[in-house]
């Protein structure tokens, strides 16, 4: 069986800290925003521009801001997350997306998690 991909992620300022989500933050690269890069505060484009440069995929809650961003550079790509998507279903949703994802799929691309 194929070893699923380890991304490099960025958690926005809006998300928890990655240690709220275990899954995720064992079979993933995860740095946050805030939390891990001392970066508060920044606007969405320097958020894009830092994850670009790392070529981490960017989490956040900021949906508006970043899914016009999104196919700007192959080198990140945007997962938006629901506002009323709960930590524990983000850990599971989040996985669950990376898991059945390629690089291709993701890179370059906007995703939105919701709720059913």
């Amino acid at each position: 069986m194929k070893k699923p991909a380890r991304y490099k992620l960025l958690l926005d300022e809006n998300i928890s800290p990655r240690d709220t989500f275990p899954i995720i933050n064992n079979r993933h690269n995860i740095r946050h925003l805030v939390h891990d890069l001392n970066k508060t505060g920044i606007s969405d484009e320097e958020v894009y521009a830092l994850a670009k440069e790392s070529k981490r995929l960017i989490v956040t809650f900021n949906k508006k801001h970043f899914e016009e961003l999104a196919p700007n550079s192959k080198d990140t790509g945007i997962i938006a997350i629901s506002t009323n998507v709960s930590d524990e279903q983000i850990d599971k949703k989040l996985t669950a997306l990376l898991s059945r994802k390629t690089k291709s799929e993701l890179f370059g691309k906007f995703h939105y998690i919701i709720l059913p």
